[in-house]
């Protein structure tokens, strides 16, 4: 795995999330569909999901540490900050994705928008794509992802396999704004200022941290033609890094719980659909530090918490199990309790339980569609001061 030097200005990576849209709170299920092309039926295959057909991996160029981001080394649940893009599905995989995620059920029961993106589709997977939840239950999907991660990873829960953002523009906006571009260019040439990273003023989705520890970002169109569509990331020093957004069939990870990021908007290209799917680490020992701030608003709650408890209510019941194996083993030995350690224990479990009560805000008080800052690391640094 290369770890080597981070550009400052552009790496080879991902979007993390949204649309071209910026409004004010919206609700769930706006009952639209964008004007999307849909693939002929023909040349949809039909099968359950096969690794051997349907991955097509190819290593990341390159995996960028916490510490590249000049972040501290213990930050979040592994040292790997962000890969570059990377093969991971066929043509053919990405092919079945579109027609289970596009399909009139999914748009009719599973769709959100949110004062950070006008047009999501979630918790859709189990009950309507089985190509798509099959795809990310695999064993073989899993092995690849953790092994980027640098982390034994599990997909965070069924709500949360392949959440897609969707922005569409029509044939004249994508003229316009690639004229534009083009304008902006010839302008930079003149002043002597051309070569410089195309910047805008006018991110897809602001500043933010992802309420998972670890998700993988999947391009489901072709964006050969696409200018712009970073992702920019704070750096621990203050700085920002961007890195390009993947093509067709390829994804990124990031450890988007543990690092700041903002996605950038995408010229010359009328349609751009990410697939992000989530994870938490396997270990019920490793820190589970998952927030509902920035997915609260945009979920049936019900579906949510249900799964969110079943999970945490696991990790807990497998700890102490856990220790009641060591102290079993610790009084047949004829050890003396450690009373310090096992307090030491008791504590963390109650911060444990305690977080998660925090996290599951009563229905009466989730206002759909609003999306606060508190899931930002520089929220809680200000909160700190």
């Amino acid at each position: 795995m290369d770890n080597s030097g981070l550009s400052s200005t552009v790496l080879d990576n991902s979007d993390l999330t949204n649309s071209d849209f910026s409004i004010p709170v919206a609700a769930m299920a706006p009952h639209w569909k964008p004007v999307i092309d849909a693939i002929p039926s023909d040349k949809i295959a039909t099968g359950d999901f096969n690794p051997v057909e349907h991955i097509q991996y190819e290593e990341p160029a390159r995996v960028h540490t916490m510490k590249d981001l000049g972040l501290p080394e213990n930050t979040g649940i592994s040292p790997v900050a962000v890969s570059e893009p990377f093969r991971l599905f066929s043509t053919g995989a990405v092919h079945r994705m579109r027609a289970e995620v596009l399909s009139q059920d999914v748009w009719d029961n599973c769709q959100y928008s949110s004062n950070l993106a006008q047009c999501q589709l979630r918790g859709f997977a189990a009950q309507y794509a089985p190509f798509v939840y099959d795809t990310w239950k695999s064993p073989e999907t899993l092995s690849i992802i953790s092994k980027i991660a640098g982390v034994e990873l599990v997909t965070e829960m069924d709500f949360e396999i392949a959440h897609i953002n969707i922005s569409v523009k029509s044939e004249q906006q994508k003229t316009e704004e690639v004229a534009a571009f083009v304008e902006k260019q010839a302008f930079d040439e003149d002043e002597g200022i051309a070569g410089c990273p195309w910047e805008d003023d006018r991110p897809i989705v602001d500043w933010h941290t992802d309420s998972y520890p670890f998700v993988c970002v999947t391009m489901l169109s072709d964006c050969e033609s696409m200018i712009g569509g970073e992702t920019a990331l704070k750096t621990g020093t203050g700085g920002i890094v961007k890195v390009r957004g993947p093509q067709m069939g390829c994804a990124v990870i990031l450890q988007g719980r543990y690092i700041e990021h903002q996605a950038l908007r995408a010229l010359g290209t009328t349609e751009r659909i990410t697939m992000v799917t989530s994870f938490r680490p396997r270990c019920p020992n490793l820190p589970d530090d998952t927030v509902l701030t920035t997915v609260r608003p945009i979920s049936n709650l019900s579906e949510l918490y249900s799964q969110y408890s079943e999970y945490r209510l696991d990790i807990l019941e497998e700890r102490v199990r856990t220790q009641l194996r060591v102290l079993r083993e610790n009084k047949r030995g004829g050890k003396k309790i450690n009373v310090k350690a096992l307090k030491g224990f008791m504590q963390e479990q109650e911060k444990f339980l305690a977080h998660m009560n925090k996290e599951m805000v009563e229905e009466e008080l989730v206002t759909m569609g609003s999306i606060d800052d508190s899931h930002l690391l520089t929220h809680h640094h200000d909160q700190e001061a």
